[in-house]
């Protein structure tokens, strides 16, 4: 019977719900349940980012343990009552890096860095927790916000703003006591008109138990089974000790204020858009470590390359200075022009210190990026050798700017972020929006009372009658009458009263009886109603509602901001693109002009037509454009690798997954020296 009614009382507030509820509400609802409203950015004509990226399985970090999914609760019925467990932080370098090891140099190629970087970089560990903090958040939202301070089912006000958990709560209470009281007033005290007793002793016991749980409509159902056991020495009660059990089923539906499923579940929806930023965020990190890693790798092999030239030089003024010194010996030659070639070699000696002191630098920083640990004892004093050879990027700068733009707004993990963002915003806006109406609850309760307990039964058995003397039987006459023989003294009579046989026994009920009365409804309750809360001026509710929609158009106004941000970043890569091609071209030009000019004059000097000045001006032509070029090539390259980011094709070009980094296991074999590779050659050579 009770079930039947349970679900008559669900089944009303349901369709009640259904009935007030406004249209517009539930289109609202079906539409943003999954926060994927189109931001207003489409809407006012802006190129907005998708749902996804077009290369999606680069994107997404690994899960290993979800952290939204909470401890499992069946069977292990306690696991939800202890932490989960965080392994310790890794600190030290993957094996892989001492793999590439050979003759204490650590032989590199540009894969090889990025796969190491992407196992070992530290920014991208750090980063792998924020998908984490991200998880523990939606959690947080899944479960709803928990009412504090509730009892048992009588302390719930129905009627009043319902703090919804949608984790059920299981709420036990149990009390013991014993009170004492003097007796003064024996008809206010309950012990009789005559009363026996002067000290009046109460003994109460209770176990309740109640169970809450809130729904993403609004609804909040509360079910509630009170026990209460007491006793005490006044003899006027009717069952001591007496047992009183009790169930309550409550409801509450809101039908304005916090109606619908948005309302109730604007944090969940939220929580989950900010999930998928984080997972953009790492990507993002990813991608910023990878470029860095580049660049790095790129300025190491431009400051080898660099003090290879100086070496040159200074090999070249060397030569210089002796076969000078050897002219001065033999007098053929004036010692100013010695003096010039001991210049020219002391120059070029302090222009080396300076390329070898910046390529321990570029060793350092590329350690630093690629390495948990640099200061790993295999690592100390290393030299890093690149052997990825200096190639002209294949990019075409070339690319129509609209499509390169386009190809950015599709790509770029900062703009995905700004559109979930944004969609968030929208969902505030929706949200606080409900929050302006009143408050107007639809409550009902059921209610089913039970008492029962030990019964005093007093039984009498008539067995005669016997004269009341204080009730004399008055003739007409007025006096007493007598019974006897006529003229002889008669014996008063009297009313009788019935006498009676007394039995007293004890009749014993107990949990049993008072469960059986409660769930046959023998002593039933049912109520229903409406409360309204109407706030007069509302402007918390009002200021909350503004404050969201300002903070949308903010949000608007960044997304436009940050589509400018990437198109300046796209056209200015492509610009250094074009003019670092162009300034390659020219610098191998000037090279080879340089180079020519230098063996003419020194051609020149040999036939004693010129000057070791000359010479050394021309030597020192010939380095600077050596210098020019190289720096060229490099910032070529590195033009390729700033374009690659801009327009969002860093993961795709050097071919990483996002999940191997966020596993920070890379599956790529390393390029290990001495290993045939895929062409049959030896790697590192």
């Amino acid at each position: 019977m009770i079930g039947r009614l349970m679900k008559s009382l669900v089944l009303g507030f349901t369709v009640a719900s259904l009935v007030v509820a406004p249209v517009t509400t539930q289109a609202q609802e079906a539409q943003n349940q999954q926060g994927q409203n189109p931001p207003a950015a489409q809407t006012s004509g802006q190129q907005a980012a998708p749902s996804d990226y077009s290369s999606a399985r680069n994107m997404t970090p690994t899960r290993g343990f979800d952290y939204s999914k909470g401890q499992p609760w069946f069977p292990e019925f306690w696991k939800p009552y202890t932490p989960v467990s965080m392994p310790e932080p890794l600190l030290t370098n993957a094996p892989s890096i001492d793999q590439l090891i050979h003759d204490g140099k650590l032989m590199l190629s540009l894969d090889d860095a990025i796969s190491i970087a992407l196992e070992n970089n530290l920014d991208i560990s750090l980063q792998r927790f924020t998908p984490f903090i991200a998880q523990t958040e939606l959690l947080r939202a899944d479960a709803g916000s928990v009412a504090h301070g509730l009892g048992s089912s009588q302390q719930v006000i129905l009627g009043s703003s319902p703090q919804t958990s949608f984790d059920p709560l299981f709420i036990v209470n149990t009390s013991w006591s014993r009170s004492s009281f003097p007796v003064n007033n024996p008809l206010v005290s309950g012990v009789g008109v005559l009363p026996t007793v002067f000290n009046l002793i109460d003994y109460n016991a209770y176990a309740n138990f109640t169970y809450q749980q809130g729904f993403h409509t609004g609804t909040a159902v509360s079910v509630a089974f009170d026990n209460t056991r007491s006793s005490t020495n006044s003899p006027d009660t009717i069952f001591n000790p007496a047992i009183q059990s009790t169930m309550i089923f409550s409801i509450q539906q809101p039908l304005l204020n916090g109606f619908g499923i948005l309302p109730n579940t604007r944090y969940i929806i939220e929580a989950k858009n900010t999930l998928k930023v984080a997972a953009s965020q790492f990507s993002q990190q990813v991608i910023a470590t990878v470029s860095a890693v580049q660049t790095a790798y790129w300025e190491l092999v431009f400051a080898r390359e660099n003090v290879k030239v100086e070496e040159a030089a200074v090999t070249v003024s060397q030569k210089l200075y002796e076969d000078n010194k050897k002219q001065l010996q033999i007098g053929t030659m004036a010692p100013l022009d010695v003096l010039t070639a001991e210049s020219e070699l002391a120059t070029d000696t302090q222009n080396l210190i300076v390329a070898q002191t910046n390529k321990l630098q570029q060793e350092t920083v590329l350690l630093n990026a690629i390495t948990r640990n640099p200061l790993t004892p295999s690592l100390q004093n290393i030299e890093i050798i690149p052997t990825t050879p200096i190639s002209a990027p294949n990019i075409t700068e070339n690319l129509p700017l609209m499509d390169a733009v386009q190809e950015a707004w599709q790509k770029r993990p900062e703009l995905f972020q700004a559109d979930l963002n944004l969609k968030n915003a929208e969902v505030e806006v929706k949200a606080t929006r409900n929050s302006l109406l009143p408050t107007l609850n639809l409550v009902g309760q059921y209610s089913a009372t039970s008492l029962a307990g030990n019964e005093t039964v007093i039984n009498a058995t008539q067995t005669g009658f016997q004269a009341d003397p204080n009730s004399p039987i008055v003739g007409a006459n007025n006096l007493p009458f007598n019974v006897g023989n006529p003229g002889a003294p008669g014996i008063p009579a009297f009313v009788g009263i019935p006498v009676f046989n007394t039995t007293t026994t004890v009749q014993k009920s107990g949990l049993n009886s008072a469960l059986d009365q409660m769930i046959h409804s023998n002593f039933p309750t049912y109520s229903a109603g409406l409360n309204l809360v109407l706030p007069i001026r509302n402007r918390s509710a009002q200021a909350d509602s503004a404050r969201a929609q300002i903070d949308k158009r903010q949000q608007e106004l960044q997304y436009r901001q940050l589509q400018n941000t990437i198109f300046v970043g796209v056209r200015n890569a492509q610009i250094a693109l074009q003019q670092d091609r162009a300034q390659v071209a020219a610098a191998e030009k000037a090279r080879i002009l340089a180079q020519q000019t230098l063996d003419a004059e020194q051609k020149k000097y040999q036939l004693g037509s010129s000057t070791s000045y000359q010479v050394v001006l021309r030597s020192r032509d010939l380095t600077s454009a050596q210098g020019n070029e190289l720096r060229a090539k490099i910032n070529l390259i590195e033009a390729a690798v700033n374009f690659d980011q801009a327009v969002g094709r860093t993961l795709d070009v050097n071919h990483i997954i996002v999940a191997d980094a966020g596993r920070g296991k890379i599956y790529r074999q390393p390029n290990i020296p001495g290993a045939p590779d895929a062409d049959g050659g030896v790697a590192g050579k």
